[in-house]
């Protein structure tokens, strides 16, 4: 019996070892191959929040596949122009991409829905109908013609009016201003009677100094500290109607994406959702502590856009979302989605986020 059990276990040990041999051949060369792909930005190479969450991201790849996923970030104008991202990944010059979708604007209206709404969802809630929502869904669909997968990537909450030399005492104020401020944003400034211009980071300050603007908006104290913004303008406005929680993308080339086996593909959703959260713990914890740094030590005047102001620059935003929502069947899904969603949000929100804020100042 003895013997017999030992002729049948090494028979068996054999033919195991046979059939893992060769099932496991093509998962093991898989994962053995390595890979070397770019990343262009939108940003300045590491700038702090936006910057750096690019490059987070291409660290935590390169640590969790143990090397064999390497990304090399490119700051904005080091490869391509900041610009010229969307189209730098759609083509194939780089693999991937970070920015934020509302630069994409003159590619598809709707690719503004996915950054920020005027009035629209906040961070947590954009997070949210992006991941749980049918958001991404939306976004990939979107994508689908420029060979672009989609990935949030990062969130700053909500951001401030701007940066202005005048104060703004009325929707006249508006009239004939030149402000850098992208997206729908930049759509009600214009349609208000302002002139939205688009120019990237990089060249706000020296915009601002030498006339070529008015006023700016580029995101909060944290960076906008950084730039120093505060030395060439002298009102700082809130609430940041324009954007209240915009969304950062990584787009990655289709084609490239594909040639990637399954475990390097989870590791980048991973690592994206990873640093989504990461960004907007960043931006959370330095705001404050840089607008406190802005007013105390370099006297900026923190000021409040009157209410009669905010209420017309939400009735521009409602109809010039109505007009991109009716441009094409894709809008009209995205803006509905968003819309059915904020709604739900909004409701609940009324009676938690909210409550409680009111009864922690109490």
């Amino acid at each position: 019996m003895r013997a017999i059990f030992l002729i049948i276990s090494i028979f068996l040990i054999s033919g195991c070892s046979d059939v893992d041999e060769s099932s496991a051949s093509a998962p093991i060369a898989a994962q053995t191959e390595n890979y070397e792909w770019k990343m262009v930005t939108t940003w300045p190479k590491n700038y702090p929040g936006l910057g750096l969450g690019a490059e987070n991201f291409a660290k935590k790849v390169e640590a969790m596949s143990a090397g064999r996923l390497k990304i090399k970030v490119f700051g904005a104008g080091q490869l391509v122009p900041a610009f010229e991202v969307f189209d730098a990944v759609s083509q194939g010059t780089a693999e991937m991409g970070h920015g934020a979708a509302y630069y994409w604007t003159g590619k598809s209206k709707a690719a503004a829905f996915f950054t920020a709404i005027p009035f629209g969802l906040n961070a947590q809630e954009m997070s949210s109908w992006i991941h749980h929502g049918g958001g991404l869904e939306l976004w990939r669909e979107l994508y689908d013609e420029f060979n672009l997968i989609p990935f949030s990537a990062g969130n700053t909450g909500v951001q401030m009016t701007g940066w202005f030399n005048k104060e703004i005492k009325s929707i006249e104020d508006i009239k004939g201003l030149r402000m850098r401020t992208p997206g729908l944003g930049g759509d009600v400034i214009t349609r208000a009677g302002g002139i939205a211009v688009t120019i990237s980071g990089g060249e706000l300050y020296t915009a601002m100094q030498t006339g070529v603007i008015d006023a700016l908006e580029w995101v909060g104290p944290y960076n906008d500290l950084a730039f120093g913004f505060h030395q060439i303008a002298k009102y700082y406005y809130y609430p940041g109607w324009s954007e209240p929680g915009p969304a950062l993308e990584l787009i990655i080339n289709k084609d490239a994406y594909q040639t990637l086996p399954d475990d390097l593909k989870a590791i980048i959703e991973s690592a994206a959702r990873a640093v989504n959260q990461d960004v907007l713990d960043e931006y959370t914890a330095r705001n404050n502590e840089a607008l406190v740094t802005l007013v105390e030590e370099h006297g900026v005047e923190l000021k409040k856009l009157p209410d009669d102001v905010v209420k017309e620059l939400r009735r521009i935003s409602d109809e010039i979302i109505q007009e991109i929502a009716e441009d094409s069947e894709i809008a009209g899904r995205i803006a509905s989605s968003i819309k059915a969603f904020q709604k739900q949000a909004a409701a609940y929100h009324a009676i938690s986020e909210e409550a409680y804020y009111e009864a922690r100042s109490q």
